[in-house]
């Protein structure tokens, strides 16, 4: 499209309510408007009406106290009725929270979004106490475990897209980036990764993939455990608690692969 192409189908008002959205999306904590200015870069008068009319149509929030913006659940809501989002609830739920059950720990399933890893999914465990992490919450690639999954099973163009945007890849030195590529190279080996959540140091993650690398539909399911939970003499998780999370993974797989053909094959 050229350049008098966008000027004539502008619309100014719809760019800074998507400015705002990615801000917000990119700092969770709530901002107040001159932050939220700030971080767009226009004045608080640009935004000032924007910012009302998002909180009268529910996709942001205000607290009375502050005054700070943060976004809704909205668009999260809305996101979960587009396919293959929604496919993916209704294959994976059931089986997560069996596999909750089953193993007594906390599981999430993450799918990219753009250059972020956002968590689709949450099962919780039926423990006491156990770890909730909020369904549409947005996480750096390269500090998740199941990003680094994803990462490592996404086809070579979408890869080096999502390190393109990468601010943190982007500060890496050449060493760091080689180190990466060479992580990742173990990862889409061995088909998992496990490592403490970037999160605290306290939580162990074992993250294992959903669908086929490269493929369409790719997602990963995450088990999380304390550091009480784990194997003493290893601590890492038992292989029985592993071998169920990747059954769970491939049962939600095979569901998936059954509802697509279902859908091309349906009139």
């Amino acid at each position: 499209m050229s350049l008098m192409q966008k000027t004539k189908y502008a619309v100014p008002a719809l760019d800074k309510a998507f400015e705002i959205f990615e801000f917000l999306a990119d700092n969770p904590s709530p901002k107040t408007q001159a932050e939220i200015a700030q971080g767009v870069g226009r004045s608080t008068n640009e935004i000032y009406r924007i910012l009302v009319n998002l909180e009268q149509n529910n996709y942001l929030n205000r607290n009375p106290l502050s005054g700070r913006y943060y976004l809704s659940l909205k668009l999260y809501n809305l996101s979960r009725s587009i396919s293959p989002a929604d496919q993916i609830r209704q294959c994976a739920i059931p089986i997560m929270d069996d596999l909750a059950a089953q193993t007594g720990l906390s599981c999430y399933l993450s799918v990219l979004q753009q250059s972020k890893t956002m968590v689709l999914i949450h099962s919780k465990s039926p423990s006491p106490l156990s770890l909730n992490i909020a369904e549409g919450s947005i996480f750096s690639t390269l500090q998740a475990n199941a990003g680094l999954l994803l990462l490592a099973n996404s086809n070579s163009e979408v890869r080096e897209l999502i390190l393109q945007r990468d601010t943190l890849f982007s500060a890496y030195h050449d060493t760091q980036k080689q180190t990466l590529y060479d992580q990742l190279d173990i990862i889409k080996h061995q088909g998992y990764q496990q490592a403490n959540s970037h999160l605290s140091p306290n939580i162990y993650e074992y993250a294992t993939l959903i669908g086929q690398p490269e493929g369409k539909v790719v997602a990963a399911l995450t088990l999380c455990a304390f550091e009480h939970q784990l194997d003493q003499n290893r601590q890492k998780l038992p292989d029985t608690v592993k071998e169920a999370t990747r059954m769970a993974a491939q049962h939600i797989s095979q569901q998936l692969a059954l509802m697509l053909t279902h859908t091309i094959d349906t009139p």
